[in-house]
């Protein structure tokens, strides 16, 4: 009996306490009135109608409340945005005050308590870090250095999908893109394969610390917006994230002192990223002249990012392109007919043929915006107040901008819900529209200074992989499947997975020596 009591008067005070301080905030020196909202629950707020897809409750508030509008979840303010034209005015005009992440349990006990780049307090350290990929792994030279990673990799899905052509059972298409673009990173980074044509118990336990990690970060823990129970951990999320760490942080020790054994030995490995940085330990960074120098965890953050923001997020998009394009087979022979009158068919193709590709291009962009692999972005929090669009944005307010929403939007896009490639076209009304964060319309890697670091690798990867599948082969589904009624229901998560995987039998179109290559 006792401990409900005081779970109870836990609960009463930090409602009280939530009330308090959101009627101050609200009378406090601001002519503007607050952005409207749904009302909510007592202590909870509005967090127990989030629902399984937040995007899509997140949508339909928009659509009674407005295109910015206010939830309380717990006692966190949150103000969600949910037009191109207001999200610009938070990522543009007051991108600076919105440069923070608000707290949050995943960061505390996945990502080495805020020392990675996504998670990380906006400031000296931060751009530190992230000038530190930009030069050795996103910068034009490094990816153009990097070419023939990618292209090996590929290759190798090709050729593997290849050998299951004509096999009574069907691929997991996701899955085979995921091995790919994880192996393609991971040599990038630490120099070697993670997943080898045997699938084996190191790989396997991998693929599901990925997947663990993306659905644990989808979560909406309790713990993270009413203070005082987050020790209760009533979800049992925190329990999974700090179990979740021990596995990732052994799997990312084990890669460091793989490295330095083969530095010791005398072979050390070629310039990979994680060579770069241990060889960087010893350097003083001189931060906006603070000083500093790398650590282990520095370095381990960093690589928990790039394998789990890097890897997922390109599969699933591609896995999402070849559903729509199967299940619109006009759009695929348009594509195909693009990639023969290019390439031909005698070879597989270069990433140097992609600027000659416009209409795949085009397929890349109207997936990001059907889509997007970050359904919503990631939270921000406001340093001070501010007025947006007319309202007032209290100080240590979370900002939410609702990508799926904004990109689906019927006042911007004609047909919204139609997979139209060719809306990118010259002519199609949309030509002069780009994914890289400067077009509100569209912002599947976001906008301003938190814009994802890695986007234009992942740009890059995701129409070389799309332009592969649709040049190397044909699609069938699985025998009773029609593709106009392919399933194209989401599984919510930090990434915006199908809710079904792509089970598919690749049929090569190719001459023979295009595969053996």
């Amino acid at each position: 009996m006792a401990p409900l009591l005081l779970l109870l008067s836990t609960l009463l005070l930090s409602s009280l306490l939530s009330y308090f301080l959101f009627s101050k905030r609200r009378t406090q020196g601001s002519r503007a009135p607050l952005p409207p909202g749904p009302s909510g629950w007592p202590v909870l707020g509005n967090l127990p109608q989030l629902g399984p897809k937040p995007h899509h409750t997140l949508h339909a508030l928009s659509r009674a409340h407005g295109p910015l509008f206010r939830l309380r979840l717990g006692s966190v303010d949150v103000v969600v945005a949910a037009s191109a034209a207001v999200a610009a005015q938070f990522l543009r005009a007051h991108d600076a005050n919105f440069s923070h992440r608000p707290p949050n349990s995943g960061a505390e006990h996945i990502a080495y308590n805020y020392q990675d780049l996504v998670f990380a307090p906006y400031g000296p350290r931060w751009r530190a870090r992230r000038k530190l990929l930009n030069l050795h792994l996103f910068s034009g030279k490094a990816l153009d250095d990097l070419r023939p990673v990618r292209e090996g990799e590929v290759a190798l899905l090709v050729r593997a999908l290849r050998d299951r052509a004509g096999a009574n059972e069907p691929v997991d298409l996701g899955r085979a893109a995921n091995k790919c673009a994880t192996n393609a990173l991971a040599r990038a980074t630490v120099g070697r394969r993670v997943f080898h044509e045997e699938e084996d118990e190191e790989a396997a336990e991998f693929k599901n610390m990925v997947v663990e990690l993306m659905r644990l970060a989808g979560v909406f823990n309790v713990g993270d917006f009413v203070p005082g129970i987050g020790w209760l951990d009533l979800q049992g999320v925190v329990r999974r994230m700090k179990e979740l760490h021990r596995r990732y942080d052994g799997f990312l020790d084990g890669l460091i002192a793989e490295h330095r054994r083969a530095a010791e030995g005398g072979g050390g490995r070629a310039k990979d990223l994680l060579s770069v940085l241990l060889g960087l330990k010893e350097e003083d960074l001189d931060i906006d002249g603070e000083g500093g120098k790398l650590t282990d965890t520095d370095i381990k953050a960093l690589l928990l990012n790039l394998f789990t923001a890097g890897t997922d997020t390109t599969s699933s998009t591609v896995e999402w392109a070849l559903a729509e394009l199967i299940k619109h087979p006009d759009i695929l022979r348009k594509a195909q007919f693009e990639l023969d009158s290019v390439v031909g068919r005698d070879r597989l193709v270069s990433e140097s043929d992609l600027p000659n590709l416009p209409f795949i291009q085009a397929i890349s962009k109207e997936t990001f915006r059907l889509h997007p692999s970050t359904p919503l972005s990631l939270p921000r929090m406001s340093s001070e107040a501010c007025e947006v669009a007319g309202y007032y944005i209290p100080k240590g307010a979370t900002l939410l901008v609702n990508v799926w929403a904004i990109s689906r939007d019927p006042a911007v896009w004609h047909d919204p819900l139609e997979f139209h490639p060719a809306r990118f076209l010259p002519g199609g009304g949309y030509e002069h529209m780009d994914v890289k964060g400067n077009d509100f319309e569209i912002i599947p890697f976001g906008a301003g200074r938190r814009i994802c670091a890695g986007m234009s690798l992942g740009i890059r990867m995701v129409q070389f992989m799309i332009a592969t599948m649709v040049h190397a082969f044909d699609w069938i589904l699985p025998e009773g499947e029609m593709a106009e009624k392919l399933d194209m229901e989401e599984a919510y998560g930090l990434t915006l997975q199908r809710a079904v995987p792509l089970m598919v039998h690749p049929v090569p179109r190719l001459a023979l020596a295009a595969y053996q290559t």
